[in-house]
């Protein structure tokens, strides 16, 4: 079974806790703290493999959870980093945010890989707190928990041509002829129920990809028919071939199926009806050849009102394919020199990021709700400290003043009293 769409939850691992030791030793009177820091968790790593084909794997698995860190030990022993998890999938695909629907990353390519949920740090043992005045400090930090969320994948095949046409227009014969791809022929409607791909090779002259999707009908972009779910995939193509039924053998107007299909494309992406095209007249076989100029003429007057170029053939013989696969061949590399033009210019105008001079910017934002106070990007920081434990209390208070956050509260208008909300946790101006 092809699937080429599935939702997946990721979750990266906590970072491990930080640890509350003091080192005792014989001859040894004043040993001092000695806890070791918790290990950082393991990371949600998404994976491009060319190995892959489709989404199916993730009908039997949605969760994927990574390794948490381990403790921190005694004597400064640092506990051990969880492990990162890879998840692999084919490339062509799409990751997405199911909250919001950002796109975090497009994996075109084997190997190309993103890191979709950060493990969490791990906290600091009591030994990193040890100062001059403070030295004997009885609390450490806990372990940052892990990143959480629900993703959307997306695949969409990666192919140089793609076929477009309405059901039994002998787009799956025309694969079938020019590739090693063996789809299912037969002579009823919605023969293809998932999406093919195939390799054409043309000797020295050289080879591309083609993909053929399941016929479309009227309304496919509104979901009517089983193509709806498959135009996707003439996204990632460079030249878009429609193919109609010259001989007219379903009953149906090839002239009528061309607007259509281009009306299809227009309505679920105005880019596709714009890109590179080809009209393919299949199975001319079927027309005497005394008649196919006649037969031929609706045609051609509609692939010259939309400057699309024309190739009468017959898949069944092999008439007039090799001619076609040739023109092919040559847009197909004219097209991919364009795009690497256009990657190389967009690199070269991409913005270089530079170093603030003078002090560095406030790293959170405050903003009034409610008669309160309230912080934005400093949650995580209070995630890392025991408030329960007053030494720990104090030593967050001391990372707020020199963070400038009690000068900012001020200048945003808080008075001793007033209340401070970071995250689920309150707190209290004073002076």
């Amino acid at each position: 079974m092809f699937v080429d769409t599935a939702r997946i939850f990721v979750q990266s691992g906590a970072g491990g806790n930080g640890m509350v030791s003091f080192r005792r030793e014989k001859y040894v009177p004043a040993g001092g703290p000695n806890g070791g820091d918790g290990g950082r968790g393991g990371d949600v790593v998404i994976v491009a493999d060319a190995n892959l084909n489709t989404l199916q794997a993730f009908r039997r698995q949605r969760h994927f959870r990574a390794q948490r860190g381990q403790d921190g030990m005694n004597n400064r022993k640092s506990g051990r980093d969880g492990e990162n998890l890879e998840i692999r999938v084919p490339p062509g695909t799409i990751i997405r945010e199911e909250a919001g629907g950002s796109i975090l990353a497009d994996l075109k390519h084997d190997g190309d890989r993103v890191v979709v949920a950060r493990g969490g740090k791990g906290g600091k043992g009591n030994a990193h707190f040890a100062t001059p005045t403070r030295q004997a400090p009885r609390f450490a930090q806990p372990g940052q928990p892990g990143e959480e969320r629900w993703l959307e994948l997306e695949l969409r095949l990666l192919a140089d041509v793609g076929l477009a046409g309405f059901p039994n227009a002998g787009k799956s014969t025309l694969l079938a002829r020019v590739s090693a791809a063996r789809p299912e022929v037969a002579a009823y409607p919605f023969t293809t129920l998932t999406p093919q791909l195939g390799v054409v090779d043309l000797g020295d002259e050289g080879s591309f990809v083609i993909a053929d999707v399941p016929g479309l009908i009227e309304g496919a972009h509104a979901g009517v028919g089983l193509g709806h779910d498959f135009l996707r995939h003439l996204q990632r193509t460079r030249l878009i071939v429609h193919v109609v039924d010259a001989a007219g053998s379903e009953g149906r107007d090839p002239v009528s199926d061309l607007r259509i299909l281009r009306q299809e494309l227009e309505c679920y992406d105005p880019e596709l009806a714009a890109r590179r095209a080809v009209i393919v007249a299949n199975k001319i076989d079927l027309i005497p050849a005394a008649e196919r100029t006649r037969a031929l003429q609706g045609i051609k007057h509609e692939a010259e009102f939309g400057q699309t170029p024309l190739f009468p053939i017959s898949a069944v013989t092999g008439e007039g394919v090799r001619e076609l696969l040739l023109y092919l061949l040559q847009e197909v590399k004219k097209a991919a020199s364009v795009d690497t033009q256009e990657e190389s210019l967009a690199l070269l105008a991409s913005p270089k990021p530079h170093l603030r001079a003078g002090r560095r910017a406030p790293s959170f934002t405050i903003t009034r709700q409610d008669g309160c106070f309230v912080v934005v990007g400093l949650e995580r920081l209070v995630e890392r400290y025991d408030l329960t434990d007053e030494e720990a209390a104090r030593e967050l208070a001391l990372r707020f003043y020199r963070l400038g956050l009690e000068d900012e509260l001020r200048a945003a208008g808080a008075k001793p009293g007033d209340t401070v909300i970071i995250g689920d946790c309150e707190f209290e101006l004073e002076d």
